[in-house]
């Protein structure tokens, strides 16, 4: 018996471990990219067809100014880009990930990250991408931190919005 519960104590301590893992989900979750489709693997981030190119060149993601779902010019500017990359690159689906920091109450991020989310999609269709092209548009609150401290340059990283491409245009 005394085998049984160290061994449950230790399964225990390991699985907490791995989810105090900032960084738990590398470069392709939690709103990172995953380069799918149609050469996948071939074209780097020179390759401008390529998702690597999308993320590195282009910009993947827009950062928002605390309590606030209004695009920046900065973020117009990056999201004016990944629409003109999109319309060029058909073979491309997106789906568009809401976050916030970790300050607020979880109800208040969720519903905050959502009209983030939200933003950002109407301003890629208003530059002309199909409404089609957007599989999915969630906020996912403060769940998802690519920065775990208490300073403002890890909630300034924090409050963004992700747009993520997948395989399969219209």
């Amino acid at each position: 018996m005394p085998h049984i519960l160290k061994s449950l104590a230790l399964v225990a301590i390991l699985g907490l471990a791995a989810c105090s893992n900032a960084d738990r989900f590398g470069d392709a979750g939690a709103g990172g990219n995953t380069p799918l489709g149609p050469g996948a693997g071939l074209g780097g981030a020179g390759d401008p067809a390529s998702p690597a190119y999308f993320s590195q060149t282009v910009g993947d993601r827009v950062l928002f100014l605390v309590d606030q779902s209004t695009l920046t010019n900065e973020a117009q500017s990056i999201l004016t880009q990944q629409a003109a990359w999109l319309n060029n690159n058909p073979a491309y689906t997106i789906a568009i990930e809401g976050h916030a920091d970790e300050r607020g109450t979880r109800e208040y991020n969720v519903a905050l990250s959502e009209q983030r989310a939200n933003a950002v999609s109407t301003y890629l269709v208003s530059q002309g991408l199909l409404p089609s092209r957007i599989t999915r548009v969630v906020g996912f609150g403060k769940e998802r931190p690519l920065e775990i401290c208490s300073e403002e340059a890890c909630y300034a990283q924090n409050r963004r919005s992700v747009t993520v491409l997948n395989a399969g245009g219209v």
